[in-house]
């Protein structure tokens, strides 16, 4: 003879789990317990940002801000000098008309010199600037910038093997004009370089 079982006894028989006699399966596993979670991506972890500017990229950063300087003197001499010989062909009693055409176009074709030294500079010191919060476009301009500066290093490779006098010279700033330019690129083209300039900006 079966009694029905009592709830409330402790000594009793536990209930038996629904389900129709079969057991239940247990729950699946929770992920953050144990169990590491799938970056998104197509199950490739994203890379993430870095936290402070690279080495490479600080270095091209630095050299913007020393050639932007250097821009800047040359501009200032460039304008200098060109005041300095139209004072001085003003000034002069010369009447001959070739020479003070030949001395206004040259005191002309420094102004213009001096003037394209300024824009440079402009731009150097604004890219370098712009390397802590800009974005794509300031390192695509940075790509662009440095492939300009390499061909004039490399024209001037090719005027200093020409040239019979300051080679030397001319060799050594043409040649540092070059790795100048190649560090430019080679600073913004890293992989580092790609998620600092895409990191998200507050």
């Amino acid at each position: 003879m079966s009694y029905p079982t009592d709830p409330n006894n402790p000594y009793g028989q536990p209930p038996a789990a629904q389900g129709y006699g079969y057991p239940q399966q247990a729950p699946p596993p929770q992920a953050g317990y144990g169990y590491p979670q799938q970056a998104p991506g197509y199950g490739y972890p994203m890379a993430a940002p870095p936290q402070s500017m690279p080495g490479l990229m600080m270095t091209a950063r630095v050299l913007l801000f020393i050639v932007g300087g250097t821009q800047v003197l040359a501009a200032l001499f460039c304008l200098l000098g060109a005041a300095a010989a139209k004072g001085a062909m003003d000034q002069s009693n010369s009447t001959d008309e070739g020479l003070l055409a030949l001395g206004n176009a040259a005191a002309g074709v420094a102004v213009v010199i001096g003037v394209v030294f300024a824009l440079a500079a402009a731009l150097s010191i604004t890219l370098g600037v712009k390397f802590g919060k800009g974005g794509n476009g300031v390192r695509i301009t940075t790509i662009v910038y440095g492939a300009i500066g390499g061909l004039f290093g490399l024209f001037g490779l090719l005027g200093a093997f020409a040239a019979k006098e300051g080679q030397a010279a001319n060799l050594v700033v043409a040649l540092l004009w070059v790795a100048i330019s190649v560090i430019w690129i080679a600073g913004v083209c890293t992989r580092d370089a790609v998620n600092w300039f895409n990191r998200p900006k507050y």
